[in-house]
């Protein structure tokens, strides 16, 4: 079975792929993009974060490059920043809160790596919202968990989104 060639991770920062892939130890890897119903939560959930940055001092940004260790970059589908973080162009230290959102062919198993490496450098929150079979996830190494009241939150600040309120916007579309 043929290997994927080395990727040296100057060349994966001075190119440009379309969509933006993951940078995993010298290997490119593909992420599954391009569904309405991955882009409309991605922009709801931008938008809610976007409308709202100044009472919870934060910056959404979309599709951001993530440097997790020196050889790993990931891409989360929402990342979102401290508005006191640096302006860098790619995201070289821990996020407020990295949040993915699965396409109809991810699952969860798939996930835990993306997480585990969030973990790794420091993301205390993560999300896993799944828009197919309406449900989402605190996200950690130690696996996914419901929230009881159907509200996601970030402990020790204002943010909280009900997965209700965002399924509903995610129907007038």
């Amino acid at each position: 079975m043929p290997t994927a060639p080395f990727i040296p991770v100057s060349e994966y920062l001075r190119t440009t792929y379309r969509p933006d892939r993951d940078y995993i130890d010298g290997e490119l890897k593909e992420r599954n993009v391009g569904e309405h119903p991955h882009g409309n939560l991605q922009i709801i959930l931008g938008t809610i974060f976007r409308n709202n940055r100044v009472a919870w001092g934060v910056r959404p940004l979309g599709d951001t490059r993530v440097q997790v260790s020196p050889t790993r970059f990931r891409i989360p589908d929402v990342s979102v920043i401290r508005n006191t973080d640096p302006k860098d162009p790619i995201i070289g230290f821990a996020p407020l809160l990295c949040i993915e959102i699965l396409s109809k062919d991810d699952r969860l198993s798939e996930m835990q790596e993306r997480i585990d490496d969030y973990a790794a450098m420091g993301v205390k929150d993560s999300w896993v919202i799944d828009p197919w079979k309406r449900v989402g996830y605190f996200a950690s190494p130690r696996g996914f968990i419901q929230p009881e009241d159907g509200v996601l939150r970030i402990a020790g600040t204002p943010i909280a989104i009900s997965l209700a309120d965002i399924f509903a916007q995610l129907d007038e579309f």
